[in-house]
């Protein structure tokens, strides 16, 4: 019986080994676990805390994340800022012993000097919406892939190939995006959203960005700054404004409504994905999707020549689980 009993547990031992459950990452958005799943495929559980239409700025973590976060393998989160209200939450999965997460802030990876910065003085601080720069979002999966060969160096090799396959993916996007932008006439390459999320796409892309908040959500716009907007716009006769997925449209409402007051009838362009992907399952629900999907949307409503984008290497993307508040 003892010598029966060894060997059962001998071949417990060796179906487990041979087996070993998926390192799980816990990312807090979705445009960041979007990142992480295209680069680790299978071999890595990726869970996004945040769900579509989720504001990052304002996002107070539940008694649910933390346990999420405390379930991970390795944590990636943007940084810069973006998920503000759960710095505290992120900070304390770096704790020494043995609970203690590798945590990566995708964002901070990237070369400081191509960070753009928002405010003045002491408040003046990098602005965190790096993805919009297709070129820079490629410059942070390097570090990513890099991050997962460390917590499963077996994997590596795939993590190289998936990595080479998607940086030539997002190359051909960057490219793609540029040749969209240039097709709208200069004097209307002016876009206009609720909260100054777009200044790398501005930047990457040639398009000057006015928005009716600052780079977070977490602070209202004030009357003058409407009033300064609302006069921009009239003056440069911008035909279009935009909603996003992620934040309220009141203000950008009472722009148009202050526009009309002086004459100028500007028209809602459509809704742009900013902060947030859309519903997991869809085009949107992915960060090629939406780069694609907002692409479409400013050449559409500022009088370009909208032309298809075609993949040069298709990535599978099964929909992220989703954890923690809906």
């Amino acid at each position: 019986m003892i010598a029966v009993s060894l060997l059962l547990i001998s071949c417990g031992k060796t179906e487990r080994s041979g087996s070993p459950e998926r390192p799980r990452a816990v990312c807090t958005t979705g445009i960041v676990a979007d990142l992480v799943r295209n680069l680790a495929g299978e071999r890595v559980e990726v869970v996004a805390i945040m769900g579509d239409g989720v504001d990052p700025h304002l996002y107070k973590p539940s008694p649910g994340d933390v346990r999420l976060l405390e379930s991970g393998s390795i944590i990636f989160a943007n940084g810069l800022h973006l998920e503000g209200r759960m710095i505290d939450s992120i900070e304390g999965m770096k704790r020494e012993g043995p609970g203690a997460r590798r945590v990566v802030l995708v964002g901070e990876t990237i070369d400081a000097k191509k960070l753009l910065h928002a405010g003045e003085g002491e408040e003046k601080a990098a602005d965190p919406h790096v993805w919009f720069d297709v070129s820079l979002w490629a410059d942070a999966g390097g570090a990513v892939t890099a991050e997962l060969t460390k917590l499963d160096p077996a994997g590596g090799e795939v993590y190289q190939r998936r990595s080479a396959e998607y940086q030539a993916r997002l190359g051909a996007l960057h490219a793609w995006v540029k040749e969209q932008i240039a097709t709208i006439p200069p004097e209307r390459r002016v876009l206009v959203t609720a909260h100054d999320a777009f200044g790398y796409f501005g930047r990457a892309y040639g398009l000057e960005v006015l928005a009716v908040q600052g780079v977070s959500t977490d602070s209202e716009a004030g009357i003058s700054d409407i009033n300064r907007l609302v006069d921009r716009i009239v003056g440069a006769k911008i035909p279009a404004v935009f909603f996003e997925s992620s934040v309220p449209q009141k203000a950008v409402r009472a722009v148009i409504e202050g526009c009309q007051a002086k004459g100028h009838t500007v028209r809602v362009g459509g809704e742009l994905f900013s902060d947030a992907l859309g519903a997991a399952g869809t085009s949107e629900g992915t960060y090629v999707g939406v780069v694609v999907h907002n692409t479409r949307t400013i050449v559409t409503a500022l009088g370009g020549r909208f032309t298809p984008f075609e993949t040069v290497a298709p990535t599978a993307a099964p929909g992220v689980r989703e954890g923690g508040q809906p």
